[in-house]
């Protein structure tokens, strides 16, 4: 594999980073190879630090292609002192309620220059999921890469309907036990946790994939006792369509790093569709990732 020599950022580093700034660290993941260039430029646009992730879904079930595609094409684009690379949702029982042979994964995110994982074993029993947790922040810490670890169940992924988000946020449907989360993080050594708070995911079954989500929001005092709980960097998945007040209010309580998938390629897909140009598509990706973070009031980067 071909050497990167510029100098890389430290994701574990840039997430306190953030944290201590009251900010927080965008990643915006990549269902379609195309959209890299014009997140990447955008990013360094506006002079923040983000991670450019993919998910395992988004190889499987779009057109990312493989991790390692997405390295390759990061590799072109990446912007030193901005740019993070970064592997999302790893699930040890995925949306379609299979098992996955989730350690090569992470191996093969290893060796293609990935900067930090992500395991999750969100629809496991508490104690299998900090078993799987560990296992992977064994094998990203003695790469020297941060891990990120789920708790409670942001919904949105499955295979099937869903309860309306309504229903989801006044039962508390999924939301992540604050005795669980400090039992998750003192045993499973993740570095960051990603958080089921009002938070949604945009559905990837191609009958809604086109959908505009529910106008989420989320529990502010929740996140506030879940950050004092566990003392490490929170994570937001399912960022794109809270409402932004919820979303800067959730970064001063303990959100940290935000996960961005749905806007930005929806933006895209809707492009190609209309006129069919991946010039113009990734224009539309670069303008939304702008938008986003200049609503989001996101700070230069300060690692």
């Amino acid at each position: 594999m071909e050497q990167n020599n510029s100098p890389r950022l430290d994701a574990r580093e840039a997430v306190l980073a953030a944290r201590q700034r009251k900010t927080a660290v965008p990643a915006f993941n990549i269902p379609h190879l195309p959209m890299v260039e014009p997140v990447a430029a955008a990013v360094a646009d506006a002079k923040i630090t983000a991670i450019i992730h993919v998910a395992r879904v988004e190889w499987e079930k779009f057109s990312a292609g493989s991790l390692e595609a997405v390295a390759a094409e990061y590799r072109k684009y990446e912007k030193p002192g901005y740019t993070l690379l970064g592997l999302d949702h790893v699930p040890v029982v995925d949306e379609d309620h299979k098992r996955v042979d989730y350690m090569p994964i992470l191996r093969r995110a290893v060796d293609s220059g990935y900067r930090s994982v992500m395991i999750d074993g969100s629809r496991l029993p508490l104690a299998e999921n900090i078993a799987a947790t560990q296992e992977a922040a064994s094998l990203a810490h003695g790469a020297g890469l941060a891990c990120e670890g789920e708790l409670g169940a942001v919904m949105g992924h499955e295979s099937g309907p869903i309860m309306p988000y309504e229903e989801i946020f006044r039962t508390r449907l999924g939301f992540t036990s604050i005795e669980d989360a400090e039992r998750f993080v003192n045993q499973s050594h993740c570095d960051w946790l990603s958080v089921a708070v009002g938070n949604i995911h945009g559905a990837v079954a191609e009958a809604a994939r086109n959908q505009k989500k529910p106008e989420a929001r989320l529990d502010v005092d929740h996140i506030a006792a879940l950050y004092k709980a566990v003392g490490i960097p929170l994570v937001l998945h399912g960022g794109s369509g809270i409402q932004i007040d919820y979303i800067k209010k959730g970064i001063q309580a303990g959100i940290a790093k935000i996960n961005i998938g749905t806007e930005i390629r929806q933006a895209y897909e809707k492009t190609i569709e209309t006129k069919n140009s991946v010039k113009d598509a990734q224009d539309a990706v670069y303008a939304k990732v702008r938008e986003l973070i200049e609503n989001m009031s996101l700070s230069p980067s300060g690692v």
